[in-house]
């Protein structure tokens, strides 16, 4: 592990996971606006990266600024925004059968990528809350007919309140055991969603730090593909996972308060 006061200290931009890391729930943690204001102090700079492309990124947008952090759009961004950033890299003009919520379909569509549910080039799985037996199947026979198999993100179950619900990547393993074919994932912890981020941003990517308290997402991204991944220990990953992890971060914190406070006291500029 690095020195967590250098690691604060030569990072400039922070990529911030948002729940069990700058709350929970609908309940800000203790120090996240101060985080916020220490890291604008400092002339450091963020951004939100969240998994869950089930809601569109105006909504976080929302729920932040009622919590008393407001934020403009560029400095949010969701696997559902890398998904649409790829499909028009790598795949422009081909006709993409989505597996979404109605928000998700509304932002692929906002951005002229053509969805169809009659011979897609193209089959793309996210977290839909509204699937269906029949989607499914259409899903897995537009793949077994050639058709390539795209995911929003990787994640397995979605924390909510009482338990967990099927995520992303259950989805996916159905899709998978049907058709025996795995899907290429872009949001965290792959290279795209970095790749995303130093684009959009321009910092080069040994100066960014993401934060998170996942460490198969958050901290995976950063460690694995040459930028810097922090645990805190604010969300689902508890200080004993680590030792069983072949993830290590590359520093740990209780919280973003606690990262805050340590810039606040040990940074001049």
């Amino acid at each position: 592990m690095m020195d967590r006061i250098d690691l604060l200290q030569k990072t400039k931009m922070f990529v911030l996971d948002m729940d069990g890391t700058f709350y929970l729930g609908d309940r800000i943690l203790d120090g996240a606006l101060s985080f916020i204001d220490i890291v604008k102090k400092k002339s450091k700079d963020f951004i939100f990266f969240t998994n869950n492309a089930s809601t569109r990124p105006e909504a976080y947008i929302e729920k932040l600024g009622k919590m008393g952090c407001v934020i403009s759009r560029d400095k949010i961004l969701t696997s559902g925004d890398v998904m649409i950033s790829f499909l028009k890299n790598k795949y422009p003009d081909k006709k993409v059968y989505l597996l979404g919520t109605r928000p998700l379909i509304e932002s692929f569509e906002d951005e002229g990528i053509e969805l169809t549910d009659e011979e897609p080039d193209i089959v793309v799985a996210s977290f839909d809350k509204t699937l269906t037996y029949e989607k499914l199947t259409k899903a897995c026979t537009f793949i077994r007919n050639g058709a390539e198999f795209l995911a929003t993100h990787m994640d397995i179950n979605c924390p909510v309140e009482g338990g967990f619900i099927p995520d992303c990547g259950a989805i996916c393993a159905a899709i998978s055991s049907s058709t025996g074919v795995n899907p290429k994932y872009v949001g965290k912890p792959f290279k795209e969603t970095l790749d995303m981020i130093v684009e959009r941003t321009g910092y080069n990517k040994k100066d960014i730090t993401f934060v998170g308290d996942r460490l198969y997402t958050d901290v995976a991204i950063g460690v694995n593909n040459g930028a810097n991944g922090v645990l805190v220990l604010s969300g689902e990953t508890k200080i004993e996972d680590i030792e069983r992890s072949k993830i290590k971060p590359d520093a740990v914190y209780d919280s973003i308060y606690e990262m805050g406070k340590l810039m606040n006291n040990s940074i001049t500029l």
